[in-house]
């Protein structure tokens, strides 16, 4: 293959054809190779739904259903599950939020569970570098990536505290039988599969820093690589299966204030974290207010304070102010600019919590219309590479959202909740919320989930439809990505109002969000799995 195809710069080719010489002009595709054309047809059924980033999770969840449990049980059920099949987004190391509508009570309400920085978290320990990182957010580089990755990255986590929360607000099922399904699999271990072994691999160079990381992931110092035949090989995730079972039995609060968080602490600090046993067992997850507004006739719920939901209410605002242009390149457009003004105010104005107030998604519907939709993530892949000795748990690296610079609205600081991206929805029309959307992908999050949600409420599309429509995206908050597939026309549109960057929609590096979506229609529920990943799926109770 020649080195130019391997580059996405212009290039200029001579063909020498009889006696003349036609040069042509021709911009390289970044991935050339990957010209694929996927879909996932969206599932219904009566007895509810549960669709989530891992089709083993979501089936766990649907067993929730099926035996009478509601939502919230069969939400938090994958949640536990997701952590262990696809461990390198989510877990019982991270934290999250979600969004409950309600319908027997009429309430929607949003619990709070994001990480917060140790009370031993001193900006001091985080000396700037030169250069800026190439990943989520463009901050300033640290020394020794020391925010990013390793025991200087950790927060406090609040899955844990956030899911007893759900379930004891809303929940119907015992805590212990939530936990069942993830249990079963973390004894089975992580298959080795393709898309485990790409996970690990793009991790594998800080994975192998940390002793438990290594022992856990890696082969013999390498990525795991599916075998050719036979049965698939697993890797044994025993620690993490003795805790699970633990903290079926002892419940929660173990986690923050009994054995388990002693383990927890005693690891923590033997790596020199900033987190301690005084912050785990004040560590508290919140139940409060959605951050209401309407758009097209509906009424839009959205989590509150320092998360993406502020951020999409400005833009479905702004998208709102002007005439809806059709499905295509000026609706593109309107969506560009609005998400771009809304970023830039976001990143200007919105900084960390205060003391009081990679990553995956799940959304379910019961079969009495309760709506879940629901994120919780380590933050990086992986989060902060460190597996707990101990307890097997993979940690978040939740230093990372703050930015460290001093004296910005999110500088680093102790003791508090930095500004995140995740930003789930759930919307109706009257008293009856019938969509509830979300996704992971950072900063990708927001401009997904209000792109489907427009499609859905103001195009009056079909799920499926939605999910399949071309969407923009946004590269730190500042530059605009598109698919490669758009159409010439649309992307000619987009161009003149915009600057705008080409990226094909690849399992990795991912340029887009990864959402899902369940729905209640006429005919029923309706559910949608990102079909640009090869994991997500929609299961029926």
């Amino acid at each position: 293959m020649p080195s130019w195809f391997m580059t996405d710069a212009p290039v200029r080719l001579s063909v020498r054809h009889r006696a003349t010489v036609r040069t042509t002009r021709m911009t390289l595709l970044p991935y050339p190779g990957d010209q694929w054309q996927i879909r996932k047809p969206a599932v219904t059924g009566g007895g509810g739904l549960v669709a989530a980033q891992h089709r083993s999770a979501a089936e766990v969840g649907a067993e929730i259903l099926r035996r009478g449990g509601n939502a919230i049980d069969a939400a938090i059920a994958t949640a536990f599950a997701v952590g262990v099949v696809e461990p390198w987004m989510s877990g019982i190391g991270g934290g999250g939020i979600l969004l409950v509508s309600d319908p027997a009570s009429g309430t929607t309400k949003a619990i709070d569970y994001t990480m917060t920085s140790g009370r031993g978290l001193n900006p001091a320990d985080y000396p700037l570098a030169p250069g800026h990182d190439v990943g989520l957010f463009g901050w300033p580089l640290v020394e020794g990536d020391r925010n990013q990755s390793g025991y200087t990255s950790i927060c406090v986590p609040g899955a844990v505290a956030g899911f007893a929360l759900a379930r004891e607000r809303f929940g119907t099922r015992p805590w212990a039988e939530l936990l069942e399904g993830a249990i079963a699999l973390a004894e089975a271990g992580l298959t080795v599969d393709w898309p485990t072994t790409l996970s690990i691999a793009a991790s594998a160079s800080d994975l192998r820093r940390f002793p438990a990381s290594a022992a856990t992931y890696l082969t013999d110092g390498l990525p795991p690589v599916p075998p050719s035949f036979g049965p698939p090989a697993r890797l044994s995730l025993a620690a993490l299966t003795v805790t699970l079972r633990r903290l079926a039995e002892a419940g929660p609060r173990d986690f923050y204030e009994g054995q388990l968080a002693r383990m927890l602490a005693a690891d923590l600090a033997a790596g020199g974290a900033p987190v301690d046993a005084d912050d785990l067992a004040r560590y508290q997850a919140l139940e409060v207010e959605p951050l209401w507004t309407s758009h097209a006739g509906w009424r839009v719920a959205l989590t509150p304070g320092l998360t993406g939901g502020p951020t999409a209410a400005r833009i479905l605002a702004r998208l709102a102010a002007e005439p809806t242009p059709p499905p295509g390149g000026a609706a593109l457009a309107a969506a560009a600019e609005a998400s771009l003004a809304a970023w830039e105010e976001r990143l200007a104005t919105m900084g960390h919590a205060g003391p009081g107030t990679c990553t995956t998604h799940l959304c379910v519907v019961d079969r009495n219309g309760m709506l879940v939709t629901l994120t919780n993530t380590l933050l990086s892949r992986f989060g902060s590479k460190v597996v707990l000795p101990e307890t097997g748990v993979l940690m978040n690296n939740g230093v990372f959202w703050f930015d460290p610079v001093a004296g910005r609205p999110n500088s680093l600081q102790s003791s508090v909740k930095p500004l995140n991206n995740m930003g789930p929805l759930i919307a109706g029309q009257g008293d009856r919320m019938t969509l509830a959307i979300g996704a992971s992908g950072g900063r990708s999050i927001v401009p997904a989930v209000v792109q489907i949600a427009h499609h859905v409420i103001a195009h009056g599309r079909d799920l499926e439809t939605a999910f399949h429509s071309p969407r923009i995206d946004l590269v730190r908050g500042t530059t605009i990505t598109v698919d490669q597939g758009l159409p010439p026309e649309d992307l000619a549109i987009l161009q003149s109002r915009v600057t705008v960057e080409e990226r094909a929609p690849v399992v990795h590096p991912t340029a887009y969000a990864v959402p899902t979506a369940v729905m209640l229609t006429a005919d029923g529920a309706v559910g949608c799995a990102d079909h640009r990943t090869p994991w997500p799926a929609v299961v029926a109770a």
